[in-house]
């Protein structure tokens, strides 16, 4: 089977591990289309050529980077008809321009369709994208969802047709992989990673550090964002700057290392009422590397983290701060988490178990269009 992926996510490096999972499958002919570069609040990024075997990774021109709802894809059709798919991977969002045209160009031929969603609150969109979300839904053949939270707002806003729960990526245990941990005697580091914005709760973070400054620990924040200049105020009024570096964007695939260098990572998401955690792709980067996750209860970091990590409830920054010290006192209990953690990705998150999942998905849709025809 032909299958043709649009996807601004993969440009990511990282990310690509999936596809060469997907293209090992030997019924699998893919072609992958991305952007350049996507464009976000921490900036620009550019397309990382990583893992390419076995398919093809295909630039083509974006139009309005950087707008979620409005970019699309000028010369998609141009690559439909020269690819001639089966199957056509649409992952991108129901309500976007880009799904719209993308479903649109593919209804003239005879391939079938799919989205990816991480949509997990019911928002209701002003037209036009409310008109574009309500005719992908009635004429999509398939739609995969990064979480079961995320299949319920598809099914209250009228979707009725075939649906998977499947992350959009796993993780590669081959790349992200643990090292021996720092001896005790030394500092204990702490790591955030993700983008700079309110909702990420990197404050509650520095102002549960700020309460344990007769440990000694070190923060290192990776990633960008409008809000970096806010915490590095504050960090230096909690008089704990000295403690703290901002190491700023990495490239995805310079992330294992800077991992490999934590004892815990933190992800003090908050809900937002247009926003609450999605997945998490860094915890289960984490949790593959051995390094103890501490997350809030926001949507689905308790889903991602099972048993293997520590939870506390959103903006409690007592708990996360009683949460560190735990881990901080007791360096083996730390490690025994972390081995945990990799345990709870290799039976569950791993990028071929997505790979293989996503296939099967395909298979299913190809049988369907088959016995249609019979």
């Amino acid at each position: 089977m032909r299958v043709l992926m649009l996807s601004k996510a993969c440009i990511v490096g990282i990310y690509q591990r999936k596809l060469e999972e997907i293209a090992r499958h030997p019924d699998v002919t893919l072609r992958v289309l991305v952007p350049p570069s996507w464009k976000d609040e921490r900036g620009e990024t550019q397309l990382e050529r990583a893992f390419t075997d076995g398919y093809e990774l295909t630039v083509t021109p974006m139009r309005l980077n950087g707008n979620f709802h409005l970019h699309y894809y000028p010369e998609f059709t141009k690559q439909l008809h020269d690819f001639q798919p089966d199957i056509v991977h649409i992952d991108e969002e129901p309500y976007n321009l880009a799904t719209w045209l993308a479903l649109r160009a593919t209804r003239q031929t005879e391939a079938k369709t799919l989205f990816f969603s991480w949509q997990n609150i019911a928002r209701r969109y002003p037209p036009p994208f409310a008109w574009m979300e309500q005719t992908a839904l009635r004429t999509v053949d398939y739609a995969l969802v990064g979480t079961e939270s995320a299949a319920e707002v598809w099914r209250i806003k009228g979707y009725q047709g075939k649906m998977a729960v499947i992350p959009q990526f796993g993780v590669d245990p081959e790349l992200f992989t643990p090292v021996q941990r720092i001896p005790p005697h030394s500092p204990f580091i702490i790591g955030f990673a993700g983008r700079l914005v309110p909702e990420k709760g990197v404050d509650l973070l520095l102002n549960a550090l700020a309460t344990l400054t007769d440990l000694d620990w070190r923060l290192k924040i990776i990633g960008g964002g409008p809000e970096r200049s806010r915490l590095e105020q504050q960090a230096a009024r909690l008089n704990i700057a000295g403690r703290v570096e901002f190491v700023g964007l990495v490239p995805s695939i310079e992330m294992p290392s800077h991992l490999q260098q934590l004892d815990a990572l933190v992800i003090p998401s908050r809900t937002l009422p247009n926003w609450k955690e999605q997945y998490g792709r860094v915890i289960i980067e984490a949790m593959a590397s051995e390094v103890a996750v501490i997350g809030s209860d926001s949507a689905a970091i308790p889903d991602v983290v099972g048993h293997a990590g520590l939870i506390f409830p959103e903006n409690d920054v007592q708990q996360l701060a009683c949460h560190l010290r735990q881990l901080m006192e007791d360096r083996d209990y730390c490690i025994s988490l972390g081995k945990q953690g990799r345990q709870r990705i290799l039976e569950n998150f791993t990028q071929a178990q997505i790979a293989a999942q996503t296939v099967a998905v395909y298979r299913e849709m190809l049988n369907s269009a088959q016995n249609e025809g019979a």
